[in-house]
């Protein structure tokens, strides 16, 4: 949905163009006391015929990211000439600033580069459903250049009922299913790895047998950063909330994850933990635009604090697009060792 733009705010986007050869977008951290990062961007659609798909991959983020954030969006092909509001504010999950972080609601991976006062944030793909990816404190264990790939019996057995008769190693290569480079994961026996991918669309879905997927030019970045024992925490947490030091309160809803073929993700009853009922307690929370928070999903912090002058979520794009936070887009015109049985 992106060219190339000016874009007035405090992070760096390490792509000018449509191609899957963007970097992380790289945040400097809050104050302390602060959750809150980055700024949504709105988006006029061009008459270029590029996908949702095209457009997250532009702006470093993931397509379900996109459809949360502009639920009435054709995915396939945006209308020219609507404005589409581009998920890049965010609040911090609340957990250590420390290595790798990967909320898996989310779909996306926080990377704290040690003493560089930032945050570089990749989108990812994670386990489809039946096959989820684990939540977990762990470490790397392994990196892992120009990784083969041995498919597991039940991959392989999976692939066979489709009619696709996969090899017993698949070579390090372009068309390897795990790219260009692996992280394996200490925890359940080294089969979890957060490596690439030949097919740089499936990051931001849900489509892997419990792996965390990286765009190509997105794990050769990580892998060049991160060391070999470096913690690695994974959360399921489709609600982030924040009280920020300006006394602003905050909350960033996602879709939570399906569990099983039926389930509608965005009427499917959220979990509140007991810390964010206490947060919702509060008596400068303005309740009516707390439920339509909620209700929408949509994905991205809004103030939730009364007269924080917040354009209610439920009021319609073009004015969704005046919310505070959004600044506007300027369009201009590798092996494996020892046991490689990983989940892909």
């Amino acid at each position: 949905m992106k060219s190339a733009t000016s874009l007035l705010i405090p992070m760096t986007f390490c792509s000018l163009m449509f191609s899957t050869t963007a970097l992380a977008v790289e945040y400097p951290l809050p104050p302390p006391g602060s959750r809150l990062i980055g700024q949504n961007i709105s988006y006029v659609v061009p008459e270029d015929g590029y996908s949702l798909a095209d457009i997250a991959a532009r702006y470093q983020t993931g397509v379900l990211l996109m459809l949360e954030a502009n639920n009435t969006v054709d995915p396939w092909l945006p209308k020219p000439g609507s404005t589409l509001t581009i998920p890049a504010q965010m609040l911090l999950p609340d957990t250590p600033r420390e290595g790798i972080v990967i909320n898996l609601a989310e779909l996306r991976l926080y990377y704290y580069p040690p003493g560089s006062g930032r945050v570089d944030v990749y989108p990812i793909g994670i386990g489809q459903l039946g096959r989820e990816t684990p939540v977990m404190v762990t470490r790397i264990s392994q990196k892992i250049p120009n990784p083969t790939w041995t498919p597991t019996a039940n991959i392989r057995a999976r692939s066979l009922a489709q009619g696709i008769k996969l090899p017993a190693v698949v070579p390090a290569g372009p068309n390897n299913p795990l790219g260009r480079y692996a992280l394996r994961l200490e925890q359940g026996g080294g089969e979890y790895l957060i490596h690439g991918t030949n097919v740089a669309r499936s990051v931001g879905l849900r489509v892997s047998s419990g792996c965390i997927r990286l765009r190509s030019a997105d794990i050769k970045a990580l892998f060049s950063r991160v060391a070999a024992g470096t913690r690695v925490q994974i959360i399921n947490e489709p609600i982030k909330y924040s009280a920020e030091p300006n006394g602003r309160r905050y909350i960033e809803v996602h879709q939570p994850l399906s569990s099983n073929d039926w389930e509608n993700p965005q009427t499917v009853p959220l979990a509140p933990s007991a810390s964010f009922q206490r947060f919702l307690a509060a008596a400068d929370i303005n309740k009516a635009e707390m439920d339509a928070v909620l209700r929408r999903r949509a994905g991205y912090p809004v103030p939730v604090t009364v007269n924080s002058g917040s354009v209610p979520l439920y009021e319609n794009a073009k004015r969704e697009s005046r919310q505070p936070g959004l600044v506007e887009a300027k369009q201009d015109g590798d092996r494996l060792t020892g046991n490689n049985d990983g989940l892909l």
